[in-house]
């Protein structure tokens, strides 16, 4: 860990923030990982063969006798992880088990650990609802490629009876459903803050020095080094926020755990009783402050105009009323200027993973959904825009 100052004041201390290299031991792996990867060529999906073949090994190898893997199907959506519903049985099965696997391609929209996603899953069950964790290979040992296997869990991300129809994750229309969904979308995101993560097996993960800028600096760190590792052309704008992320970093008092994704698209429901049956896309979830998760799901990407023309957060609810329906959740005073600096800190984060890694994946073909990631840097413009709007209040 890098070293923290003070000065005389008596003003918390500080960790020097130029020094590029602290980041979490297993994000930089991956990281090399990935530029390991970069060489092999055009990645080829797998056949539904190929995976049944791997899953088969994968649980042979913990053990189980006699394994059969059939109805095994990809999956639609996710622009990072190949995805395949399928069904296991075995010799100490009493019934067959219908499972979902989320196996890394050569390369995604974001690199990230399957171990870390798996740790997070186990530690949440009966917190919030998760996918319920079933098998790991957190270096593609057996799989060939990171993986992670859940129980399929039943539910929808968006409503059968609302007519409208928008693209996974974004413009969702929840209608008469907002009453029921609204308050589980706040009171599950206080829950995941509230995880005492200490006493949890959170082996790859390390946890920045509470009361120091680490939280934020880390994030700076992660994502500019995936700048300069997948950028395709340059843009000035994203080294100008880098700096001032820098000179701006807030103090985080208590690391929490961030889920990194935490929006619309995300959770599941079962219908008729509006219930969320599972939280989903662990991926990016790391230990720092919990105003960064706030500040991701109140991105404009994510929200849904009201017939008034009010922004409604994740298609739920105004951004005040989410606000302040979290902070009596979790108990905390939420500050609006630490608000502000994550979503600076996100809108440039989504801008690195639109048009460096994206485009890096779909230029060397190296993912299995290569026209979704030669689509996404169009979606740079939002953030851009956001940018620029949240540069010119701060500079006020």
């Amino acid at each position: 860990m890098p070293p923290a100052s003070s000065d005389a004041s008596g003003a918390p201390p500080r960790v020097d923030p130029w020094d590029r290299d602290d980041l979490e031991p297993r994000i930089a792996h991956v990281l090399a990982r990935k530029l390991a990867r970069r060489d092999l060529g055009p990645y080829a999906a797998r056949s539904n063969e190929q995976v049944a073949s791997q899953l088969a090994r994968l649980y042979s190898v913990r053990g189980c006798r006699e394994v059969r893997i059939s109805a095994l199907a990809r999956m639609t959506g996710g622009a990072s992880k190949e995805q395949f519903v399928f069904t296991l049985e075995h010799a100490a099965s009493a019934a067959p088990e219908r499972l979902v696997l989320r196996m890394d391609p050569w390369m995604g929209i974001v690199e990230t650990c399957r171990g870390r996603e798996a740790q997070l899953l186990a530690a949440y069950a009966g917190v919030v609802p998760v996918p319920p964790l079933h098998a790991v290979d957190a270096d593609g040992e057996h799989l060939g490629q990171p993986g992670l296997v859940t129980r399929f869990v039943a539910g929808v991300t968006a409503p059968s009876d609302v007519a409208a129809k928008a693209v996974t994750g974004v413009g969702i229309r929840f209608e008469h459903w907002t009453a029921k969904l609204a308050p589980q979308f706040v009171a599950n995101l206080a829950r995941i803050h509230a995880l005492d993560w200490r006493c949890c097996d959170l082996s790859y993960f390390d946890a920045p020095a509470p009361g120091t800028t680490q939280a934020a600096l880390r994030q700076v760190n992660w994502w500019s080094r995936v700048w300069r590792d997948d950028v395709v052309e340059r843009e000035p704008l994203v080294t100008l926020v880098e700096r001032w992320l820098r000179e701006n970093a807030p103090v985080c008092a208590d690391p929490v755990v961030v889920h990194g994704d935490y929006r619309i698209g995300n959770f599941m429901f079962t219908e008729p009783d509006g219930a969320f049956s599972a939280v989903l896309d662990w991926e990016l979830a790391h230990l720092g402050d919990f105003h960064e998760d706030l500040a991701w799901s109140v991105q404009r990407l994510f929200g849904v105009p009201r017939e008034d023309g009010e922004l409604l957060i994740s298609g739920l609810l105004p951004r005040d009323e989410f606000f302040a329906a979290y902070a009596e959740a979790a108990g905390v005073t939420v500050d609006l200027d630490i608000i502000r600096y994550y979503e600076i800190l996100n809108a440039w984060k989504c801008i690195i993973i639109n048009n460096a890694t994206a485009s890096r994946a779909a230029l060397r073909g190296q993912s299995h959904q290569d026209l979704v990631l030669t689509w996404m840097p169009f979606g740079s413009a939002v953030f851009m825009d956001q940018l620029g709007e949240l540069l010119r209040e701060v500079g006020r």
